[in-house]
């Protein structure tokens, strides 16, 4: 009998001083990532809504990732994920005072061979390694020169 996929399920919140419309429009400007997000190392358009993302991070592999949009509205970019990882990534603005609150959520599957192997035995290091790349993430949204 094949195991099932190793699954995970992320989430967190921050407030950033930021407008709701300037981390909408950052977030939405995928092709721009790899200014801001060192972890995410290339994107390739694949047309309007999909695009092809390789992200590494500490850990020695590279994900290779296919996205697509599913939301881009101001209340909540979802984007669908394929290839090492299968699921779905969120970020919720809501407002808050003068700044953004910003809420992610992050379901997905493990697809990728050599990963779905490793994420039996690390999980652990992997949750560490995925909370250490949103952070980063969420840091450099915080100082990021704005659009």
């Amino acid at each position: 009998m094949i195991p099932a996929p190793p699954r995970f399920r992320f989430h967190g919140e921050w407030l950033l001083e930021r407008p709701r419309h300037d981390v909408h429009a950052q977030l939405v400007d995928l092709e721009h990532y790899p200014d801001w997000w060192p972890e995410v190392r290339a994107v390739a358009s694949l047309g309007p809504d999909d695009a092809r993302v390789l992200i590494s991070s500490r850990l020695p592999w590279t994900l290779d990732l296919v996205l697509h949009a599913v939301s881009r509205e101001l209340e909540c970019l979802e984007t669908t994920l394929s290839g090492d990882l299968d699921g779905v990534v969120r970020w919720r603005l809501e407002e808050a005072g003068e700044g953004t609150r910003l809420l992610f959520e992050q379901e997905v599957e493990v697809t990728g061979r050599l990963l779905g192997l490793a994420s039996y035995a690390a999980r652990p290091v992997l949750v560490w390694n995925h909370d250490r790349m949103v952070a980063s993430a969420v840091a450099r949204l915080r100082s990021a020169p704005w659009r």
